[in-house]
């Protein structure tokens, strides 16, 4: 029987070549964007004689892949068809009982979605590297991301019977072939001789993949070893190469010159101030006038123009944004401690990946290029079962395009997802500042540019919140009163991309609704100003330095599976718009309005804007199923603050990022359509890549695996209270019931004992009764 395992996506490019790889070619190497290599997860917990993964009889549509950039390896083992990477072992396989039903054993510690442990990551490394033809080959690989490549949804559904018991065979689709259902958990089974290995290999042409954290070193390195670059500096009266600060920005795609055939950053430079502070705020003296062209693969400068003298802007005293005592200033003396205090411990509970909070239940996962994903979204609901709400939610692109049309800002239109990485910009977080109260911490994993694994602690968090009231009512009549403090489970993680951070946030209601939210913090991206020159595209910030506007666009993918069982497709999208009623017979007293609803039934219909004059949103529907009133239940997408490019249409940025012309796009679920932008939008000359592409397909949607990609933004006209260090500005959704309970999920929530506690004491905590309260105040 195939045994089912998990399998890895590398993606490699090569630097330049080390000492002893002179005889490639270099430039054909970095044509040679992307490899992959199919590597099981079996193979590498073999390796490492850890727990293989579980056998089951489906087969699996796709593998994990390894890519490698210079050259991209598919590693499967033999005797299996394309795409699949199943291997073959006694160990543990599934015996077929008596009546038929296929025994699934697994162990209980490993699920297919589980992200890769470090093990895996590097012996998918040492797989791919084993697979260079000469030492030089394999010396040259260099490693952008390994991730997880996703098993097949009835794969996933089986494993999560396991893990968020009770098991339900309702949740399983009954074919004519009889279902796949796991009927016990033996002991789990030890590997020991599997090996990967490259059967096939695919060069794909005129890609870049994303720019690494050490290429970033390298470039910073190189333009400040430059003579030219030296002597420029001087002019600007800076002698010290150790204060200044070379910033790597992909050069995106504006004139033929910027093709993939080379690796390229025009890096933005600044300067810091000689001072004490820690953390001297370099950002406060951009350096303009001199323009760099970088080629990352061979670290070499091969444009340098230092094209006009702008002075250095003076030293800002308002700069810094360290404690009192290393900027200068004097912190507010008045904030008393706040301790928040779980004495029972959180209401969570965390299964390796797999979480439950009261009714809620999903797993966590993390890729480099997404950060955070949220897999398997369900609510037990009482006599229901556990109901499906969404099988993947992520964050799968920004874009932030910059509104001075002079050099260098109108080239600043980074794609920090596609360019960069969300989640290999991720930092640890710090306890009792990052989050509050009782948290779980996840660490994730990742390869670094050679190869080698590298941990970032503490990087996904999850605690819960106290978020105000949740309920309230109160009986005039009677004076009696029920009211329930909501509280809400909390799942993020920061990324630093050069000068601006986001918090990328997801939130769980006790209501049923889930909020996605996107903080953003950091430092302004900044020019700087000749003495007496103002320019409209942006805000005077200190004297001779300004912050151009710009915009912040986030893209979500949500795969929705609304009721959904596994294998059924059985979810629409329906558009409803508030309507004001015609003056007439139906509204003689003319204050009459009501909500029209319209299905989009095929992908070119389903693109779409927000509305707020209509107070437009989106549900989602299960097309067979019903609430108590016989509607279709469902979820809706209820937008947020949101705003559309304020680019011109012909605005070269649309070559890359067509997707950012509309709010809304709908697509049939496609295994391959991950990115909006394409799989490599770095300096991707291709004109509507990705979803542009995708929707013309126009396939139907009137019942099927639904993805919605919204995209929001906001516009960002910088304040001067956005200095030195900008207050964070809140931007998302939410994903909201819309008949998809028979009443409110809330009514259940207990009183909050521990506040009725105190107000039957009130004299002893110091407080009053609301009662109380308010005979004093009468």
């Amino acid at each position: 029987m195939a045994s089912h395992t998990k399998q890895a996506a590398v993606c490699c490019a090569p630097t330049s070549p080390p000492p002893s790889s002179s005889a490639l070619n270099p430039q054909k190497d970095y044509q040679s964007a992307d490899k992959q290599a199919l590597i099981s997860r079996e193979t590498a917990s073999a390796l490492v004689n850890a727990t293989p993964d579980w056998s089951m009889t489906t087969s699996a549509k796709e593998g994990p892949i390894a890519i490698v950039n210079p050259s991209v390896a598919i590693v499967k083992p033999d005797g299996v068809s394309p795409g699949l990477a199943i291997l073959q072992s006694d160990a543990g396989a599934a015996k077929p009982s008596s009546k038929g039903i296929v025994s699934v054993p697994f162990p209980q510690s490993i699920h297919p979605l589980d992200p890769l442990t470090p093990a895996e990551i590097a012996v998918a490394v040492a797989t791919v590297r084993a697979a260079g033809a000469t030492p030089e080959v394999r010396d040259g690989m260099r490693f952008v991301e390994i991730v997880l490549n996703e098993p097949d949804k009835h794969i996933i559904a089986l494993a999560d019977a396991y893990f968020f018991p009770p098991f339900q065979p309702s949740i399983l689709h009954s074919g004519k072939g009889g279902p796949v259902i796991p009927k016990q958990l033996p002991p789990p089974a030890r590997g020991g001789h599997h090996r990967g290995k490259v059967i096939s290999s695919e060069v794909i042409s005129d890609v870049q993949p994303a720019i690494d954290a050490m290429e970033y070193a390298g470039c910073e390195a190189t333009v400040k070893a430059f003579p030219p670059f030296v002597d420029a500096m001087k002019r600007r009266g800076v002698n010290d190469m150790e204060l200044v600060m070379v910033d790597a920005w992909c050069v995106g795609y504006y004139k033929e010159e910027d093709a993939p055939s080379r690796r390229l950053a025009r890096p933005l430079i600044f300067c810091r101030t000689e001072s004490d502070c820690p953390m001297e705020n370099g950002y406060a003296r951009p350096v303009e006038g001199i323009n760099v062209l970088v080629d990352l693969q061979h670290m070499k400068i091969i444009e340098f123009e230092d094209s006009k003298l702008i002075p250095l802007p003076p030293p800002d005293p308002l700069r810094n944004y360290t404690a009192a005592e290393t900027r200068g200033g004097v912190d507010r003396s008045d904030v008393k401690p706040l301790h928040i205090i779980q004495s029972e411990g959180p209401s969570f509970r965390v299964n390796g990946f797999a979480v439950e909070w009261q009714k809620w239940n999903f797993r966590i996962g993390f890729t480099p290029r997404e950060g955070l994903v949220i897999y398997s979204v369900a609510y037990n609901d009482g006599s229901l079962g556990r109901r499906s709400i969404a099988h993947r939610l992520s964050f799968v692109e920004m874009v932030v395009p910059y509104g001075d049309p002079k050099e260098p800002h109108y080239r600043k239109n980074a794609f920090d997802a596609g360019e960069d990485g969300l989640g290999k910009n991720a930092h640890s977080l710090k306890r009792g500042c990052d989050c509050l109260g009782h948290i779980k911490y996840f660490d994730v994993h990742f390869t670094n540019f050679t190869g080698g694994v590298e941990t970032i602690e503490n990087c996904v968090c999850l605690h819960e919140e106290d978020f105000g009231v949740l309920w309230k009512h109160q009986d005039w009549r009677t004076g009696l009163s029920e009211v329930r403090r909501s509280r809400r489970l909390v799942i993020s993680f920061f990324c630093t991309v050069a000068n601006y951070e986001y918090g990328f946030f997801w939130y769980f209601y006790q209501d049923g609704k889930i909020e996605a939210e996107v903080k953003l913090t950091g430092i302004l991206s900044l020019g700087a100003l000749r003495p007496g020159e103002v320019r409209k595209h942006g805000t005077v910030i200190a004297p001779g330095l300004y912050a151009p506007v710009h915009q912040h666009f986030f893209v979500a993918r949500l795969n929705m599976a609304v009721d959904c069982r596994p294998g059924e497709a059985l979810n629409q999208v329906v558009e409803v718009d508030v309507k004001v009623e015609e003056p007439g017979p139906s509204n003689v007293h003319n204050n009459a309005f009501y909500a029209e609803e319209r299905i989009l039934q095929s992908e070119l219909q389903a693109v779409r804007d927000c509305n707020p004059l209509t107070a437009r949103h989106w549900i989602v529907r299960n097309t067979r199923t019903v609430n108590r009133t016989g509607q279709l239940t469902g979820y809706k997408l209820v937008p947020g603050s949101n705003c559309l490019p304020l680019a011109g249409p012909d605005a070269k940025l649309f070559r890359r990022a067509e997707f950012l012309r509309h709010n809304l796009w709908v697509t049939q679920y496609k295994s391959g359509e991950r990115f909006p932008a394409g799989e490599f939008p770095n300096q991707n000359p291709r004109t509507g890549e990705g979803l542009a592409s995708w929707v013309s397909q126009d396939r139907k949607l009137e019942e099927a695996d639904i993805v919605l990609w919204y995209v929001f933004g906001v516009t960002h006209v910088p304040r001067l209270e956005d200095w030195p260090v900008m207050p964070v500005e809140r931007i998302g959704f939410m994903l909201m019931p819309h008949g998809f309970f028979n009443c409110s999920p809330a009514v259940d929530v207990p009183p909050n004992a521990e506040a009725d506690s105190k107000w039957a004491n009130g004299t002893k905590t110091g407080l009053q009764s609301p009662t109380h309260a308010l005979i004093s105040k009468l």
